[in-house]
C-alpha cells in the first residue's frame, strides 16, 4: 500500500527520553521520507509524556530536543510542520469531548495499557484514557493517514471507533483515518536482544558520544560460539544492527565472514560501531549547528503551531456545532 500523494499524515513521538536507532529505523525515517509528497503534521507528543515522566525540567527539555532531532535527521519545516502537543489546547477539549462517547469496554481492551500495568507501570486516568487523547490527536488535523507499526494497529482502530460513534450519534463531523502500516521495517533489536525500547534500557541513542556509542556496542549481548567456529548471523544482534546502516555489499561481506568461522563477535562489534558513527555523522553537524542555534528551532515550533492550531481549530468548531456546545465569548 502507498499514501496517495498529498495526502493529510500525521504521527507523534513521545520525549521520554533521548533517540534512539530504534526510533529511527522504526518510524523516522519513514517520516522524513513522506514529507516529499504529502502534507504531514509531525507533533512531539508532551501531553502524553506526562503519563511517565514527572520532573518539570525533565520533560521541558526533552520536549525541546526531539524537536531538534527530528530537524538535525531531515525534516524540513517548508514542507512538513513540526509542532509541540500542547501548543494546541484544542485537542485536549476534543479529547474531552470523544471521552462523553466511548465505551469503558473499548479502553480496558487497549494492549497497551495491559502491557504497561503488567511491566509495573503504576496505572492512572491517564494512562487508562490515552487512546482517547491520541484519538483526539488523530482527529483534530483531519489525518486520512497514520504511519504506525504492527502493534499499534489497535490505536487506530480504537480512533476510528470512537469517530465512526460521533458520527452516528452527530452526524458526518470526522474524517476516518487509514492507518499506514510502515513498509520493510523489522523490529530493530536492543542490545540484550530484545525490542530495542526505553523501557527496557537496551537502547543505542542516535547523537550520543563516541565513547558512549563504543560502550554501547561492546556490550551487546552474544552467545559463548568460540572464535574459530561459524556463526549463525541470523541470530545476530550484531548483524541486525549492521545491515540497517551498511550497503548490501557490507552486509553480504559480514554475513559470509559469520558463515566461515574465524571471525569474532569483538571484530564484529568494532565494525557495527565504525558504520554507525559515519552513518549518523551528517546528522550529527547538523545537530551541531542546531545546538547553536536554538531560537530557529523555537521559530519552528511556534510556526508549526500556528499552522496546527488554524486547521485544529476548523474542525473543532464542526465538533462544537455538531453537538452543541455552545460558545458566548468573542
Amino acid at each position: 500500500m502507498q499514501i496517495p500523494k498529498n495526502s493529510r499524515v500525521l504521527s507523534g513521538i513521545q520525549p521520554s527520553g533521548a533517540l534512539h536507532i530504534g526510533n529511527y529505523f522504526g518510524a523516522i525515517r519513514q517520516h522524513i521520507a513522506l514529507q516529499e509528497a504529502n502534507d504531514c503534521f509531525y507533533f512531539v507528543a508532551n501531553y502524553h509524556a506526562l503519563t511517565t515522566i514527572n520532573d518539570r525540567k525533565t520533560l521541558e527539555e526533552n520536549t525541546f530536543m526531539v524537536a531538534l532531532d527530528y530537524l538535525a535527521l531531515g525534516l524540513d519545516p517548508s514542507r512538513a510542520t513540526l509542532f509541540v502537543q500542547s501548543d494546541v489546547p484544542e485537542v485536549t477539549e476534543l479529547a474531552w469531548i470523544l471521552s462523553t462517547i466511548t465505551p469503558m469496554g473499548l479502553l480496558e481492551r487497549a494492549h497497551s495499557y495491559k502491557d504497561k500495568i503488567a511491566k509495573g507501570i503504576s496505572p492512572n486516568h491517564g494512562l487508562f484514557a490515552y487512546p482517547v487523547l491520541m484519538a483526539a490527536d488523530i482527529l483534530i488535523y483531519d489525518s486520512q493517514y497514520v504511519p504506525v507499526g504492527k502493534d499499534q494497529k489497535q490505536h487506530l482502530e480504537m480512533t476510528r471507533d470512537m469517530a465512526e460513534k460521533f458520527n452516528h450519534i452527530y452526524g458526518e463531523t470526522f474524517v476516518l483515518p487509514q492507518e499506514f502500516i510502515l513498509p520493510d521495517v523489522a523490529v530493530v533489536p536492543g542490545i540484550d536482544g530484545q525490542k530495542m525500547s526505553k523501557s527496557y534500557g537496551n537502547t543505542i541513542e542516535i547523537f550520543s558520544d563516541y565513547a558512549t556509542l563504543k560502550k554501547k556496542v561492546m556490550s551487546i549481548v552474544t552467545d559463548p560460539t568460540p572464535l574459530e567456529a561459524p556463526k549463525d548471523p541470523d541470530k545476530s544482534t550484531i548483524y541486525a544492527l549492521y545491515r540497517l546502516v551498511a550497503t548490501p555489499e557490507e552486509s553480504a561481506a559480514m554475513r559470509e565472514k559469520f558463515l566461515a568461522g574465524g571471525y569474532g563477535y569483538g571484530q564484529a562489534k568494532k565494525e557495527l560501531l565504525e558504520k554507525l558513527w559515519q552513518y549518523f555523522e551528517p546528522h550529527r553537524k547538523r545537530r551541531e549547528e542546531l545546538l547553536k542555534n536554538r531560537d530557529y528551532v523555537v521559530q519552528v515550533l511556534r510556526e508549526g503551531a500556528e499552522r496546527a492550531r488554524a486547521v485544529a481549530g476548523e474542525v473543532m468548531q464542526r465538533v462544537r456545532q455538531a453537538c452543541g456546545v455552545v460558545r458566548y465569548r468573542s
